[in-house]
């Protein structure tokens, strides 16, 4: 692609859970350049603590170690710059976002507690992932005592908090390493941190405090409540986590000399504020008008939209002013296992002879199975399934929740399985679709980006499933568009993220829209995964919870034998 010495560049970097990402895009117009990824050496340390020191972690545990993110900075960046063919002095900003809620316990100076050598081998020294759920029985606790003291903050959360957030970590790490807790000096979002790392500086930005860090008009849960949880845990936000908080698009720093050696990029250039993988994404799509509902779909799937006004809905991930755009209500939901369900059927059920059929025809596994469902009748496989491999975020909000399977005979077969799979999910965005529209919240179009937009079958069991027009952002690469949109606003080369969004972003409308059959037809299968979904998620039978609680204990006596 041609481009001019006069041209300016941004370069956004998105933090995901096992690589990292930088993106150099052109100011002018949203074209990309060049790209290059960093895998994390360390990767997800989900059952032993690092590669070197195999100490077992418990179950629902996810470390990550924060070199790691730093690594990106060293390595993806120089050979994004390379691969674009500009001149380092054309990038004007750098922008960043991170999978949330994601935490670093640090020293003042920002130097995390896992990088010291008398700390290097205690879990809780590490970087907690969002995706690090054994802060359950914290969450609870946080839950049932809001609901007690009829605090007003837990309505903006739909009524339940996560146990992936900052305030069910925190407790955890106070109770279950308080020496390692009164050493930290204070509890970060990686999302920061990294901010930090490139600036020097310690900002906290909107939208991280404000979906996952319980802070509305300005005020995190008081030291009266915090007592109310534990008795010496009410220093907890004056000790560890209050810090002014800067809005999305605003300037955080400048680039340090240390990072700008790190990047090859010029001193002093703007950095933009820490955001969210999901959130970020809305501008990439041109997408942050009212009822467009993002999916960022991968892994996990994060849903966020823009209203007008402030409405409480059950069981979201929060209400926020400006935590999306700012000037609007901005709203989060989740699931929490979408393409892990998908990777997890296709590694550990698939029989071997689909994997050889792909190899032999030289296409994905998930590619065959898709290729063998997608012609079936909506509910010819006879089956249902909840799609709760990795819990439930929205709108159960209950991470002891597992996935299930209904239906299977002795017909059944692995296509039938993955499209179940695949339709679970749908209906799952469904459920939160209905949670948002009878809660006030208009929704008229999912805009949909992240990996599995690929997969043109799923993408049109969603628009089906939802009965609403499915758009897809234009970009293979939104959340790190999205980020390099918000570091030209940073950068003063446009007045506000949605126009710059206009000009940097895009998406393609209504590519995908719902067939009036097959809608009909699945309204009819959405009945029946309700059904089960109140039936296990509601409270009617807790055979799930207590299935987690007999493999917690039979873990912990084996370990103890």
């Amino acid at each position: 692609m041609d481009h001019s010495p006069d041209d300016r560049f941004v370069i956004g970097i998105d933090y995901g859970t096992l690589s990292g990402r930088a993106l150099v895009v052109r100011v002018s117009d949203g074209a990309e350049f060049g790209t290059a990824v960093t895998e994390y050496p360390h990767a997800v340390m989900d059952r032993t603590l690092t590669a070197a020191n195999d100490q077992q972690l418990p179950p629902d545990w996810a470390l990550q170690a924060p070199a790691d993110y730093v690594a990106v900075l060293k390595d993806a960046v120089p050979r994004a710059v390379a691969e674009a063919g500009i001149d380092p002095s054309q990038v004007i900003g750098i922008g960043t976002d991170f999978t949330a809620c994601t935490m670093v316990p640090v020293l003042d100076d920002g130097t995390p507690l896992s990088e010291l050598d008398e700390f290097r081998n205690r879990p809780h020294a590490w970087v907690k992932l969002w995706k690090h759920h054994a802060a359950q029985p914290q969450a609870d606790r946080i839950n049932e005592l809001a609901h007690q003291r009829q605090e007003p903050w837990i309505r903006r959360y739909g009524g339940l908090i996560s146990s992936e957030w900052q305030f069910a970590k925190a407790l955890q790490l106070f109770e279950e390493d308080r020496e390692l807790y009164d050493r930290m000096d204070r509890w970060v979002e990686a999302a920061d941190w990294i901010i930090w790392q490139l600036t020097g500086t310690y900002t906290k930005n909107a939208c991280s405090a404000g979906y996952k860090g319980i802070l509305q008009d300005g005020e995190h849960p008081t030291r009266d409540f915090l007592e109310a949880l534990n008795p010496e845990f009410g220093d907890f936000v004056d000790d560890k986590l209050a810090h002014p908080t800067t809005p999305l698009g605003a300037l955080a720093g400048r680039l340090s000399a240390e990072a700008a050696g790190w990047t090859g990029l010029p001193e002093g250039i703007a950095v933009a504020s820490g955001n969210v993988d999901a959130h970020v994404t809305a501008p990439a799509a041109d997408a942050c008008e009212p009822g467009k509902l993002v999916l960022i779909m991968g892994t996990s799937t994060c849903h966020v939209v823009n209203d007008a006004a402030l409405h409480e809905v059950p069981g979201m991930c929060g209400a926020v002013d400006g935590g999306i755009t700012e000037g609007l209500w901005g709203y989060e939901a989740g699931q929490s296992g979408v393409g892990d369900i998908f990777a997890w059927f296709v590694n550990h059920a698939v029989p071997a002879e689909y994997h050889e059929q792909a190899r032999e025809r030289g296409i994905s596994t998930h590619e065959l199975l898709t290729e063998l469902c997608r012609d079936q009748a909506v509910g010819e496989h006879g089956l249902i399934a909840l799609d709760w491999w990795s819990g439930n975020r929205s709108v159960l909000v209950d991470h002891e929740l597992s996935g299930l399977l209904l239906g299977m005979t002795l017909t059944t077969r692995a296509e039938d399985i993955y499209r179940a799979l695949l339709e679970s999910t749908a209906f799952g965005t469904r459920t939160i679709i209905e949670a948002f529209t009878s809660s006030g919240v208009a929704i008229d179009e999912l805009v949909v980006a992240g990996g599995l937009l690929r997969n043109e079958f799923l993408m049109q069991v969603y628009a089906d499933v939802t009965n609403l027009p499915l758009s897809t952002i234009v970009s293979e690469q939104g959340p790190a568009l999205g980020s390099a949109i918000h570091a030209a606003v940073a950068a003063g080369a446009y007045p506000d993220v949605p126009t710059a969004a206009h000009t940097m972003g895009g998406r393609r409308v209504a590519q995908y829209t719902p067939d009036t059959e097959r809608a009909a037809a699945y309204d009819g299968l959405f009945a029946e995964y309700t059904t089960l979904h109140d039936y296990f998620g509601r409270g009617t039978n807790e055979v799930m919870s207590r299935l987690k609680q007999r493999r917690r204990e039979a873990i912990a006596a084996r370990r103890e034998a």
